[in-house]
C-alpha cells in the first residue's frame, strides 16, 4: 500500500494503490487495502477492489450458450464476424466496379470451370456489379441474422457455419445444373445468397433447440425462396442448397452432447465437408463425357 508522508506526527490519510492522489477511506472486502470509487466492484458485503475481483475471476470458468458459445460477463459481444464479411463483401463490390476482371475472370462460380473449386467460396463474397440491391439485400439479410447466431454459436462456429453453408450454396447450384440441356451449366453465379439462406436454416435448428418460436424466420423462407423461383437471373439451386447445408450444420452444432462438444462438432462439420466434396467429385465425374465433348 502506497502511503503519503507524515505531518507533524499525524498518521497519513490512506489512498488507492492504483490511485495515490485519491485519499479513501473504504477499503476492500477481500485484501483491506483502501479503495477509491473508480477501483470499487460491488461484492456480497460491502466492495472489492479491481485486482482482487480479476484474480477471483481467474478460477472462474467463462460462461457458455448451450451451443458452445463463450458469453461475455459484461454483455453481448460485438458481433465481429458479421461485420468482417460486411466489410469484406462492400470492399470486394467496389473492386468489382473498379475492375471488370474481379467478376468475370477471378472469383465468380461457374459449373464448367471445374478446376478451380476455390470459387466455391470466394463466389460467395461477390455480388452484381450492376445492381447495388443485390449487395445491400444480402448485407441486410446477414446482419439481422448473424449478431443473433454469432453470439449463440461463438465466432469460430459461426465462421464454419457461414463458409459451409456458401460451399453448399454453390454445390446445389452444380448438382441441378445439367450440361446436357441446361443452360445453367454455362451461367455463372455470384452472390452472398446461399450463405445467407444456410444462416435462415441455421436460425430456424436454433430457435426449434431452444424452444423458441421459429415462425417469423419460415415465413422469411418461403417468401424468399418463392421470390427466387418467379424473378428471373436468381440461382433458386444456390438458395436451396445453401438452405439445406445450413440446416444440417446447425443440426450438428445445436444437438452435439454437451460431453466432448467441440470435438463432436468439429467430427460433425467435417462429415458436412465432406459429404458436399463427394457429391463435387461425383457430379463432375458424371458428366465427364459432356466436358470432354
Amino acid at each position: 500500500m502506497t502511503t503519503q508522508p507524515s505531518t507533524g506526527g499525524a498518521a497519513a490519510e490512506p489512498v488507492c494503490p492504483r490511485h495515490p492522489d485519491r485519499v479513501s477511506y473504504v477499503r476492500c472486502q477481500r485484501c483491506e487495502r483502501p479503495v477509491c470509487p473508480e477501483c470499487q466492484r460491488p461484492a456480497a458485503v460491502g466492495v472489492q477492489c479491481v485486482d482482487c475481483v480479476r484474480d477471483q475471476n481467474k478460477g472462474v470458468r467463462p460462461a457458455r450458450s448451450p451451443f458452445g458459445g463463450s458469453l461475455a460477463a459484461s454483455g453481448p459481444a460485438a458481433p465481429r464476424v458479421t461485420q468482417a464479411i460486411i466489410g469484406v463483401c462492400v470492399v470486394v463490390w467496389l473492386l468489382q466496379q473498379a475492375n471488370t476482371r474481379v467478376t468475370s475472370d477471378f472469383w465468380l462460380f461457374l459449373p464448367e470451370v471445374q478446376a478451380e473449386p476455390y470459387r466455391l467460396v470466394t463466389a460467395a463474397f461477390l455480388h452484381s456489379p450492376s445492381s447495388p440491391l443485390h449487395i445491400l439485400f444480402n448485407m441486410y439479410a446477414l446482419w439481422t441474422t448473424g449478431p443473433y447466431l454469432e453470439q449463440l454459436l461463438g465466432r469460430v462456429r459461426f465462421v464454419a457455419l457461414y463458409l459451409v453453408s456458401a460451399v453448399g450454396g454453390s454445390i446445389g447450384y452444380l448438382l441441378l445444373a445439367h450440361p446436357d440441356y441446361s443452360g445453367a451449366w454455362v451461367t455463372p453465379t455470384v452472390g452472398a445468397s446461399g450463405a445467407v439462406f444456410g444462416l435462415f436454416g441455421a436460425f430456424f435448428v436454433v430457435q426449434r433447440r431452444l424452444n423458441r418460436d421459429a415462425t417469423q424466420i419460415v415465413v422469411l423462407i418461403v417468401i424468399n425462396f418463392a421470390l427466387g423461383l418467379v424473378i428471373s437471373g436468381v440461382a433458386w439451386q444456390a438458395h436451396l442448397g445453401g438452405l439445406v447445408t445450413g440446416v444440417v450444420t446447425a443440426a450438428v452444432l445445436a444437438y452435439a452432447p454437451r460431453v466432448n462438444r467441440t470435438a463432436v462438432q468439429a467430427a460433425g462439420i467435417a462429415g458436412v465437408v465432406v459429404l458436399l466434396g463427394a457429391a463435387y467429385v461425383i457430379k463432375l465425374s458424371t458428366v465427364a463425357d459432356f466436358l470432354l465433348a
